[in-house]
């Protein structure tokens, strides 16, 4: 059935790519080859997104540990060493769960790369592991470069759980350049069910709060794979990490994304949140000021 299910295949006929999306989609492989396995060593932050077995309801979450805590151990394997479990984290179930289909994402701010492996989940006693079936590399576009980081021995605040954003939310979400976004596919007509963790970024403001329960950004153009938007045609369901890269705050929200198609050709997705999870210090990692990718528009007003 290739690489693309009738969720990917009917955006790229929409927006006329079909042709530019097979041929970016030789790229796709299966396997964890030497260079990735090389980036990974090197990465102290991985970002996963997945559906939770009990709710359906889709989450993206951040693991960080020292260079080495992910790395490739088999040819088709990834192992994420992490400390015990979350119980906080609405992504814990999910993580406890063998065989959940997984994206994961590790990118490295200092050099603006980024890879994609997704698979199946396995808990492992030190963390957990995938089980690769498509891996890739993504280009640096939309992506801001940090160039160091430094850990801090931080605990954790406690989650705060909410069904809408506060105002210092709203600001938060409207100051950011980078969030993560999660997707899912159930799988059908000869496809696998899959999730899928993607990154997005751009100037302040370029997410909009509508309202306290919805929020919008532009898709830019990208790889023409539409992997994600390709996701959300066939099942509505996401999940949004957005990390506060100097304090370690996560703020996470679940809800639905739908995406609007212009005459002019561009595009909006508009997120509507049915939970937020608003931890502080949740990440150990303190990064430098950020110098803005050259691809990031002007926020729209």
């Amino acid at each position: 059935m290739g690489v693309y299910h009738a969720g990917s295949r009917a955006v790229q006929d929409r927006v006329g790519v079909r042709d530019l999306a097979d041929h970016v989609g030789r790229a796709i492989g299966d396997g964890v080859g030497p260079v990735v396995a090389a980036f990974l060593g090197l990465q102290p932050l991985l970002v996963a997104g997945a559906a939770d077995p009990g709710d359906g309801r889709v989450w993206a979450t951040a693991f960080t540990g020292a260079p080495g805590f992910v790395r490739a151990t088999g040819p088709h394997r990834i192992s994420v060493a992490v400390d015990g479990p979350r119980p906080a984290d609405p992504f814990a179930a999910a993580r406890a769960t063998p065989g959940t289909p997984v994206g994961t994402i590790a990118l490295d701010p200092r050099t603006r790369r980024r890879v994609r492996l997704n698979g199946l989940l396995l808990p492992t006693p030190h963390g957990f592991a995938v089980e690769t079936d498509r891996v890739f590399a993504n280009c640096p576009k939309y992506l801001q470069r940090r160039a160091a980081y430094e850990t801090v021995d931080r605990v954790p605040g406690p989650p705060r759980r909410a069904a809408r954003l506060t105002p210092d939310q709203a600001d938060f979400v409207t100051a950011s350049d980078t969030f993560f976004l999660a997707t899912v596919h159930p799988g059908g007509a000869g496809h696998p069910a899959r999730a899928e963790a993607s990154h997005r970024g751009g100037a302040p403001g370029f997410v909009r709060v509508a309202s306290p329960d919805t929020l919008s950004w532009r898709d830019h153009p990208g790889n023409s794979m539409f992997l994600t938007l390709g996701n959300l045609e066939a099942d509505p369901r996401a999940g949004l990490l957005f990390p506060d890269w100097t304090t370690g705050r996560t703020l996470q929200l679940t809800g639905e994304a739908r995406t609007r198609f212009a005459p002019d050709g561009e595009r909006t997705v508009v997120f509507t949140v049915t939970q937020a999870v608003d931890t502080p210090h949740a990440l150990p990692l303190r990064w430098s000021a950020p110098e803005y990718s050259p691809a990031n528009p002007e926020p729209t007003r």
